[in-house]
C-alpha cells in the first residue's frame, strides 16, 4: 500500500494550517546556477544568513562560474553547496583541487555529491560512490554531505538500483564519518514524495530529506525542466494536480505540495523543503520568504502570498 492509500489524516485547522505552511517555509533551502552580484543582493535582502544555496556544477559550464557564486553567496553570509558532479571531472586530482579551492575560496562546508548529467565520465570517477570513497571529502573538513533522491524515479535507472545506491552511499558516507542529507530532485505532485520518504523510513532510513521543489516559474519552463530532469508531468496531470498551476499562462507555484507536505510533517521524520529557481533565485527567494513570514491566503487546496 503507498502512503496515498493510507486514510488521510485530519486536515488542521485554516490557523494551524497557515501556520505549518509558514514554519516548513522558514527551513528552506534553495538551488540556484550562476548568480550576478546584483541577483545575490536581492536574495540577500530577504533571505536570513546562513541559509543553505545549492550550486548546480553546469557541464557545459566553466567550473570556475560555479565558485565565482560560491564566493559571492559566501560574502553575503549565506552557506553556499556546490554540487560535485562525478562524471565532469577530469580525475580524482582535478576534483580534489576544485573542492580545496571552493573550501579555501568560499567557505565551502557542504557538497551535494551527484553523478552528474554527463552520459559519458570525463574521467575515472563514474558516480557519487566513487567521490565518496576517494576520503577527499573529509579530507577537506566537509561536515556534511548531500546524495540525491528520486520521488519520480530515475529516467535511465531502475527504482532497484537507485536504492541500492543509495544504501551504498549511506555506508560509504558512515564508514567517512559524513553526515548524509538526501536531497530530492524536484517533483509536482504529492504522492511520489510521501512514497519515498514512506520507503526510506521502512528501510530504518532516518536522514534529513530535503524536499526538492520547483520555485514560482511560468508553465513553459516547468515542463522544459521536468523534461530535462526526467520528472513525470504533463499539462493535462499539472491541470488535474489539485491547482499546482494556477493558469496556463501565468506563473505556477508548488504551494499545494507545500501546504500537504507541511500539514503532515509530523509523520516523515527528518524534512525540509529545497526550492529550484527555475524563475531565478531572486523571486523564488521573495515568494519562500513571505510565506514563512505567514503573508499567505489559504484557498481549497493550497494558498496564494497576500498582495
Amino acid at each position: 500500500m503507498t502512503s496515498s492509500d493510507a486514510a488521510p489524516a485530519s486536515r488542521p485547522d485554516k490557523l494551524d494550517s497557515a501556520a505549518l505552511c509558514a514554519a516548513f517555509a522558514g527551513d528552506a533551502s534553495f538551488e540556484t546556477t550562476k548568480l550576478t552580484a546584483d541577483e545575490i543582493a536581492q536574495v540577500k535582502s530577504v533571505t536570513p544568513r546562513g541559509t543553505l544555496i545549492y550550486v548546480a556544477q553546469i557541464p557545459s559550464k566553466p567550473m570556475v562560474d560555479q565558485l565565482e557564486t560560491a564566493k559571492g553567496l559566501h560574502a553575503a553570509g549565506f552557506d553556499p553547496v556546490p554540487h560535485l558532479a562525478a562524471r565532469n571531472f577530469e580525475s580524482a586530482a582535478a576534483m580534489e583541487e576544485h573542492l580545496k579551492r571552493l573550501v579555501g575560496e568560499a567557505g565551502v562546508r557542504r557538497a551535494l555529491v551527484i553523478a552528474g548529467d554527463r552520459t559519458d565520465a570525463a574521467g575515472p570517477l563514474p558516480d557519487a560512490l566513487s567521490i565518496i570513497k576517494t576520503g577527499v571529502l573529509q579530507k577537506h573538513g566537509l561536515v556534511e554531505i548531500g546524495i540525491s533522491g528520486y520521488p519520480d524515479g530515475h529516467p535511465r535507472i531502475p527504482d532497484a538500483q537507485l536504492e541500492q545506491a543509495m544504501v551504498d552511499k549511506l555506508a560509504a558516507a558512515k564508514d567517512a564519518g559524513l553526515p548524509v542529507r538526501i536531497v530530492t530532485q524536484f517533483t509536482m505532485s504529492t504522492d511520489p514524495v510521501l512514497d519515498l520518504i514512506a520507503r526510506l523510513r521502512q528501510r530504518g532510513i532516518t536522514n534529513l530529506v530535503s524536499i526538492g521543489l520547483a520555485g514560482p516559474t511560468s508553465m513553459t519552463t516547468l515542463l522544459k525542466f521536468a523534461r530535462v530532469c526526467g520528472v513525470k508531468a504533463s499539462t493535462s496531470g499539472l491541470v488535474r494536480n489539485i491547482g499546482l498551476v494556477k493558469n496556463l499562462i501565468g506563473a505556477s507555484t508548488a504551494d499545494p505540495i507545500v501546504r500537504a507536505i507541511a500539514e503532515r510533517r509530523h509523520e516523515l521524520g527528518d524534512i525540509n523543503p529545497h526550492f529550484f529557481s527555475f524563475g531565478g533565485l531572486p523571486a523564488t527567494a521573495r515568494w519562500v520568504t513571505a510565506v514563512a513570514a505567514g503573508r499567505i491566503n489559504l484557498t481549497a487546496e493550497g494558498f496564494e502570498v497576500a498582495k
